[in-house]
C-alpha cells in the first residue's frame, strides 16, 4: 500500500508538471497564433480587459492527464497481480472504466475545441450551436455506454448505504442525461479566472481518496492526474489569467468528472461533488425560465451565478476561494458516505 501511495503521489506531481511546462510554450504559441478570447458585449464591464487573453490553456491538461493516465494504468494493469489477491480487485474492469473515461473526456475536448477554434476564426463570442453542441454529446455519451456494455460493464450503479441497485435499460437513457448535463454544468462554470480548475482540483481530491478507500487504486492515480493537472493550469489561470482553459477544456474536465463518478459506479456522488456545477446550471435554467415568465425580469443580476455574486461586488478570488471551500466540504461528506456506507469490491 505505501508502493501504490507513493505511485499516486508521483502520478499527481507528474501530471502537475507537465501541465505547468506545457503552459510555458503554449501560451506564447497561442499568442502568436492570435488566438484570444472574444468578451461578451452583455459581461461585466471590467472583463473587458480581459480581451483577447489566450483560449484553449485546456490542452496544458488535456496532454498531461492522458500521458499520465495512460502510463499509470498500463503500470497497474501489469505489475497489480499481487494486490489483485489481497484485495479481490478486478483490475481489468477498473482499467476498462479509466480508459473509457478518457475516451469520454477527450472526446467533449475535441467538441470544445471545435467550438472554440470557430469562435477564433469567426473572431466573435459564438461558436458551435446549441443544438450542435448537444448532438455531439449525447452521441459521445452513447459511444460511451456502448463501450462500457460491450465491455461486460453492467448496468448496476452503487448507492451508499443501500448498496448495488440494477437500473436495467434505464441505466443508459439516466446516464446518458447525466452526462450531458454534468459536461455542460462544468463548462458553465467556467468563466471566472480560476474557478473551473479550483472547482474540479477538489472533486478530483475527493474522488482520489474515494478511489483509495474502495481500493480501486488504478482511479486512485487517475484522479490524481486530474488534481495535479489542474493545479498545474492555475499556474497560468490562477487570476489574473494569462490562459483560458476554454470549451477545450471546460468541456473536457466536464467528461473526466463523469468518468470518474462512473468509474466508482457511483454517478450519485456528482450530487455532493458536483454541488457548484449544479448551482451554476441551474441558476442559468431559473434565468431564463424567469425571465421568460415575467416578460423581462431577473432572477439574478446575472447568470451564471458566479456572475451574480461579481455584479454584488465579490472579487474573483473571492468566488474562488467560497466555491472551492463549498466543494471541499462537501468532498470530505462524498468520502464519508462512501467509507462508512459502501462495501468493495464494487466490481
Amino acid at each position: 500500500m505505501v508502493v501504490y501511495g507513493i505511485w499516486t503521489f508521483c502520478a499527481a506531481i507528474l501530471a502537475f508538471a507537465i501541465s505547468a511546462v506545457v503552459g510555458k510554450f503554449l501560451i506564447p504559441y497561442l499568442h502568436k497564433l492570435h488566438f484570444g478570447q472574444t468578451i461578451l458585449e452583455d459581461g461585466p464591464k471590467w472583463h473587458k480587459e480581459k480581451q483577447g487573453t489566450p483560449v484553449m490553456g485546456g490542452i496544458m491538461f488535456i496532454v498531461a492527464i492522458t500521458f499520465v493516465t495512460l502510463v499509470s494504468t498500463l503500470v497497474y494493469l501489469f505489475t497489480g497481480a499481487e494486490f489483485i489477491e489481497t484485495y479481490r480487485a478486478d483490475v481489468g474492469k477498473e482499467a476498462i472504466y479509466i480508459f473509457a473515461g478518457l475516451g469520454l473526456a477527450l472526446a467533449n475536448g475535441i467538441i470544445g475545441f471545435v467550438d472554440d477554434y470557430t469562435k477564433v476564426v469567426k473572431k466573435r463570442n459564438l461558436g458551435l450551436t446549441a443544438i450542435q453542441k448537444l448532438i455531439a454529446q449525447f452521441a459521445v455519451a452513447a459511444v460511451y455506454l456502448l463501450v462500457l456494455a460491450l465491455s461486460g460493464c453492467g448496468t448496476e450503479t452503487v448507492i451508499p448505504f443501500v448498496g448495488k441497485v440494477d437500473l436495467g435499460f434505464f441505466y443508459y437513457i439516466i446516464s446518458a442525461v447525466v452526462i450531458v448535463g454534468i459536461v455542460n454544468a462544468v463548462n458553465l462554470t467556467d468563466g471566472v479566472d480560476g474557478l473551473d480548475g479550483s472547482i474540479t482540483f477538489f472533486v478530483a481530491v475527493a474522488f482520489m481518496l474515494i478511489g483509495s478507500a474502495l481500493y480501486c487504486l488504478g482511479i486512485t492515480a487517475f484522479s490524481a492526474a486530474v488534481a495535479g493537472a489542474c493545479l498545474g493550469f492555475l499556474v497560468w489561470n490562477f487570476h489574473p489569467a494569462k490562459v483560458f482553459m476554454g470549451d477545450t477544456g471546460s468541456l473536457f474536465l466536464g467528461g473526466m468528472v463523469c468518468a470518474l463518478a462512473f468509474a466508482v459506479k457511483m454517478p450519485i456522488l456528482l450530487l455532493p461533488l458536483g454541488i457548484v456545477y449544479l448551482c451554476e446550471m441551474f441558476s442559468v435554467i431559473l434565468q431564463v425560465g424567469y425571465f421568460k415568465l415575467t416578460h423581462g425580469k431577473r432572477l439574478f443580476k446575472m447568470s451564471p451565478i458566479h456572475h451574480h455574486f461579481e455584479m454584488c461586488g465579490w472579487s474573483e478570488v473571492k468566488i474562488v476561494a467560497v466555491f472551492s471551500a463549498v466543494t471541499a466540504v462537501f468532498g470530505v461528506i462524498s468520502f464519508l458516505l462512501v467509507s462508512f456506507g459502501v462495501k468493495f469490491p464494487i466490481y
